[in-house]
């Protein structure tokens, strides 16, 4: 059988920890900022984990891990 590929947009957006979790930047930071809130701007700093469910979404798309 031929190798099932990983999809090259979740290749750049995601990453996954040694115990299988998956971490993802912080949404709505690209531009725009002056109309951001101060909280808005410090809560999005650096890269979160995903929920469980959205977990599940985001593993189809990348069959081996990274």
């Amino acid at each position: 059988m031929p190798k099932m590929k990983t999809k090259s947009s979740v290749k750049k957006r995601f990453k996954v920890t040694a115990t299988g979790k998956v971490k993802v930047a912080a949404a709505g930071k690209r531009h725009g900022m002056i109309k951001r809130s101060n909280k808005f701007i410090r809560d999005a700093r650096g890269t979160m984990v995903l929920s469980d469910s959205d977990t599940k979404i985001i593993k189809k798309f990348m069959p081996y891990g990274f």
